[in-house]
């Protein structure tokens, strides 16, 4: 089993920083992608920002300039550095691993879910 642990959330006021943390534990074998995700009231889950396998960066036209992932591979977390944060980045963030596991499964892990709302 793998556990996903999320922290940082909470409320900012515009233009101001958080930072998400996200921990993987429990029998890991590889860690192939993370990334963090966001879904606001109505809409979509939608992709923040994300590693791929080969350690490649993307982040969505949003959040470009403004936000920051990181990593720690030895800690297995991953982090979203979010500054300048605006009211429309106001959702719940998720933090998401694609694992392969210590049987050889590969599958998505998702976190619980930390709540960012930005007041104007």
């Amino acid at each position: 089993q793998v556990q996903v642990v999320e922290s940082g959330g909470g409320l900012v006021q515009a233009g101001g920083s958080l930072t998400l943390s996200c921990t993987f534990t429990g029998s890991i074998f590889k860690i192939h992608s993370m990334g963090w995700y966001r879904q606001a009231p109505g809409k979509l889950r939608e992709l923040v920002a994300a590693f791929s396998a080969i350690g490649e960066t993307s982040y969505a036209d949003s959040v470009t300039g403004r936000f920051l992932i990181s990593r720690d591979n030895a800690k297995n977390t991953l982090n979203l550095q979010m500054n300048s944060l605006k009211p429309q980045d106001a959702a719940v963030y998720y933090c998401k691993g694609a694992i392969r596991s210590t049987d050889m499964r590969l599958d998505d892990y998702w976190g619980q879910g930390t709540q960012v709302t930005v007041s104007s």
